[in-house]
């Protein structure tokens, strides 16, 4: 992953690491570097966050463990070139992160998009749990008919039942304020392509808080470990 760097790999994976998980701006980073002798430009920084956080989320995304069987699904805002886009978030009941998906539009292509995603990767949920967004209910139900009509294992498939409550769906809130916290001093994403990698690397950050993933000889590894594992 790190062949033919000019920089050492423990140096590169602090960086990513602390500009994801942390509020501190690139050039914050580039600052603290050099206290420790350490030259390196805030560009290359956000080079280096653009290039391995995906490959650090696939390796990641290998090591997840399952999700419960009942969802919480809503979306959050994101300024991306003073442009409100949106972030589509899902999470189980006890608050495990199952999927996201950024989108510049709030509507039901998107939503379809993000439950594709999810129904993929994790199967089908017994119960979602919405805020009373239209555009999402109607998602899950086309997702639901489109996956139980392609299910080959002629098993009799219930239909995902919806819920519809927004004191239900305050779990999925107040998640998603770990999210903009880290955000927020970022002061907005200059293009859509980079916001994208960027927050699926403060996804993984969260997922590694959560203890989302398994890793055989280390049961509770710290951030930097499981960066480190994650890398090897």
């Amino acid at each position: 992953m790190f062949k033919g760097r000019q920089f050492d790999q423990s140096v590169i994976l602090l960086c990513v690491r602390w500009y994801l998980a942390y509020s501190l701006s690139l050039r914050d980073l580039e600052e603290m570097m050099a206290e420790r002798g350490i030259a390196v430009d805030h560009t290359t920084i956000h080079r280096w966050t653009v290039r391995f956080a995906p490959l650090l989320l696939e390796r990641f995304n290998r090591r997840k463990r399952s999700v419960t069987g009942k969802w919480h699904i809503d979306e959050t805002y994101i300024k991306v070139r003073g442009q409100w886009m949106y972030l589509y978030r899902a999470i189980d009941s006890v608050g495990d992160t199952v999927e996201f998906w950024f989108s510049e539009q709030r509507d039901l292509p998107s939503a379809k998009r993000f439950l594709r995603k999810a129904l993929t990767r994790h199967g089908r949920p017994d119960r979602v749990v919405i805020d009373g967004s239209q555009t999402n209910q109607e998602a899950i139900v086309s997702c639901d008919v489109t996956n139980r009509l392609q299910d080959r294992s002629r098993r009799r498939l219930k239909p995902i039942r919806i819920r519809k409550s927004k004191y239900l769906n305050n779990r999925i809130e107040q998640d998603h304020r770990r999210i903009k916290r880290r955000v927020g001093p970022m002061l907005g994403f200059k293009s859509k392509a980079s916001a994208a990698i960027i927050l699926s690397g403060i996804e993984m950050v969260h997922m590694m808080r959560k203890r989302q993933a398994r890793y055989a000889f280390n049961p509770n590894p710290s951030l930097a470990q499981q960066f480190e594992i994650l890398a090897a």
